[in-house]
């Protein structure tokens, strides 16, 4: 070989020994213990927190009803009324008797002041004077009771009207005017006016025990641009025998004041804790041997494969039973292009 041509190979090979020893430029991403959490996907219902079934506390015949389903009411509104008829006439009837009371208590109290003064000046009996006081205690309880009697009968004709206890919205109404209702028969239903809860049916599983307070994402299927969060408040311990599922209850945290969605169908996610765990992006996984592996990148900068263990896929993410602890780093994109030994260097490091 002459000097021309080993000069010729060495001005050859000097650039590609250059470029081999250049870091690649990938993802790093650190390995760190996150909060894990199963997303469980459902359709359900959004109720009221709190609703009302109201009756009227007498019974009677229906005269008016004066709103209609989903109208908004206030506290104290008159939702409808029954005949008041017999209860006016009954209020007359007390109202005229304590009126009758207490003529006879003023003049069983005159005739008792007579005979004290009669028995001081010496003139009256001891006898007369307990008989006139006798008569004066009695008076005064006739009096009490017809003034017992007048506040029922009051309130015996207040409650020929019915009225919301609260502000709310009326969501059923079961009665029409002439109709014939029993006492305590609901008429109406009311849902109050704060408070919303979304409710879903779930298939059993060992997940519910810990789904207390675990948060969820509420989307309205009638606004589709509208996103709420709720936590779970409820859930029952029996499962439906008819459909084998778990009823769940999540009070929605920011229910719009502007917007009805009451019995309005949702989609839910409930995030159900699971505990801490090993999480990397999807872009980190490959394959070795037709095993799951990651490219971890070791102190002297140098991408070695390692095989890992793979719990599930969640939401762009995979979470790992073993092979990796955390403080470590691994690449995510870019990793095609590695080989075992290749040096790298982070070109963006993922928080």
């Amino acid at each position: 070989m002459n000097r021309f041509t080993a000069l010729l190979i060495i001005g050859l090979t000097t650039p590609s020994l250059a470029m081999a020893e250049e870091g690649l430029r990938v993802e790093f991403v650190p390995v760190e213990t996150t909060s894990l959490t199963l997303d469980s996907r459902l359709t359900g219902t959004i109720l009221a927190k709190d609703s009302i079934d109201m009756g009227f506390r007498l019974g009677g015949r229906v005269t008016s009803v004066l709103v209609a389903e989903g109208d908004k009411v206030v506290k104290g509104q008159a939702l409808a009324r029954t005949d008041p008829t017999q209860q006016t006439q009954g209020l007359r009837v007390a109202e005229a008797a304590v009126s009758s009371a207490r003529a006879a208590q003023a003049q069983a109290k005159q005739a008792n002041d007579r005979a004290k003064a009669m028995l001081e000046r010496g003139v009256g009996t001891r006898a007369a004077a307990d008989s006139a006081s006798q008569a004066l205690s009695a008076s005064e309880g006739a009096l009490a009771q017809a003034m017992t009697s007048l506040g029922q009968a009051q309130r015996a004709l207040e409650d020929t009207v019915l009225r919301a206890p609260t502000d709310a919205i009326v969501t059923t109404r079961s009665v029409e005017p002439g109709q014939i209702v029993g006492a305590a028969q609901t008429v109406m239903s009311l849902a109050a006016a704060q408070g919303r809860e979304a409710v879903f049916q779930t298939p059993d599983s060992p997940l519910l025990h810990a789904a207390m307070g675990a948060s969820v994402s509420i989307t309205p299927l009638d606004y589709p641009g509208m996103t709420m969060t709720a936590h779970v408040t409820e859930v029952s311990p029996l499962v439906d025998p008819m459909t084998g599922s778990v009823t769940i209850h999540a009070t929605i945290d920011n229910p719009p004041d502007d917007i009805n969605l009451l019995g309005g169908a949702t989609h839910g996610v409930v995030h159900f804790p699971l505990g801490s765990g090993i999480a990397i992006p999807w872009t980190a996984l490959t394959a070795s041997h037709d095993q799951p592996a990651v490219w971890v990148v070791e102190a002297d900068g140098r991408a070695n494969l390692r095989p890992v263990v793979i719990e599930r896929f969640v939401d762009g993410k995979v979470i790992l039973k073993s092979g990796l602890e955390a403080g470590e780093t691994v690449v995510g994109a870019g990793s095609q292009k590695l080989y075992p030994g290749r040096t790298v260097v982070a070109a963006e490091v993922r928080k």
